[in-house]
C-alpha cells in the first residue's frame, strides 16, 4: 500500500477513500511542512551551484511513530537526497498512530529545495543540469580521494600517490572554503540533534585529509 503525502498541499480525499485511519504528523499539516521546511540543511555542493529540485522520499511508520525503511523514490542523485531522507529520519516520533494501523504501509513525501535566490539570482536550468551531471561524474575522484586517507590512516597506503591526490583535491574544490562550509553544516545538524549527520560531514572532512574536524569526532562520534 502506497499513500502520498505532500508538503505543501494538504492530504485530500485520496486518504479519505480508506476506512483505516492514518498517520497524523502532530499538529497537523502545517506543523510538517513547517518541521522540514527548518529543519532542512541546505547541502554545500547544491547550494553553490544553486540546484533547486524536488525529492520524493518513501518511509513507514512504526506504531512509535518512528521512521523506518526510508528510501528515496525519486530524485536526482546527489547531495539533496541525502538531506531529504535525513530530515524525513528527523520526523521520528512526532506521528500519532492509529491503533490498527499496517506497519508496513509506504508513505511518500516530496521534500522542496530551494537555493538562497538572493546568492543565485536566476538560475538556469542548463546549468544546474551541467552542475547535477558535474556532481555524478565527479563521485569516482571523490572516492578516489577519501579511499586514499582512510588507507592512509590505516598505514596501509601508497604514499608514493599523495601528489595525485592533492591535486585531485585541488580539482574537486576540496580546500579551506568547503570544510569551512561543512563545518557550519554539521553545527546546524548538531544542534538539531542529529548526531549521525553531523558526524557524517565530520567524517567526511576527515577522509579529505584534514585534522578540522578530529575534535569533534572524537567528542561526538566515538572515535
Amino acid at each position: 500500500m502506497i499513500k502520498r503525502l505532500f508538503i505543501f498541499v494538504l492530504l485530500t480525499a485520496a486518504t479519505a477513500l480508506t476506512a483505516v485511519a492514518q498517520p497524523a504528523f502532530t499538529g497537523g499539516q502545517n506543523a510538517l511542512m513547517d518541521f522540514l521546511r527548518t529543519k532542512i540543511v541546505y547541502p554545500e555542493y547544491s547550494s553553490r551551484n544553486c540546484i533547486s529540485g524536488t525529492i520524493d522520499v518513501s518511509f513507514r511508520l512504526d506504531h512509535k511513530g518512528n521512521v523506518t525503511s526510508a528510501s528515496v523514490q525519486r530524485g536526482l542523485g546527489i547531495d539533496l537526497d541525502d538531506e531529504a531522507l535525513r530530515v524525513i529520519k528527523l520526523t521520528s516520533g512526532h506521528w500519532t498512530i492509529p491503533t490498527d494501523y499496517n506497519e508496513n504501509t509506504n508513505l511518500v513525501q516530496p521534500i522542496r529545495f530551494d537555493p538562497d535566490r538572493t546568492h543565485c539570482g536566476v538560475i538556469d536550468a542548463n546549468n544546474m543540469q551541467a552542475a547535477i551531471d558535474d556532481y555524478k561524474n565527479r563521485q569516482e575522484l571523490e572516492n578516489a580521494v577519501t579511499n586514499y586517507y582512510i588507507n592512509k590512516y590505516k598505514g596501509k597506503a601508497d604514499t608514493s600517490k599523495e601528489l595525485t591526490i592533492i591535486a585531485l583535491k585541488k580539482q574537486l574544490g576540496f580546500g579551506d572554503e568547503l570544510i569551512s562550509d561543512l563545518l557550519k553544516q554539521a553545527d546546524q545538524k548538531l544542534k538539531q540533534g542529529d548526531k549521525e549527520g553531523a558526524c557524517t560531514d565530520w567524517t567526511f572532512i576527515r577522509n579529505i585529509g584534514s585534522d578540522k574536524a578530529d575534535s569533534f569526532i572524537k567528542k561526538y562520534c566515538g572515535q
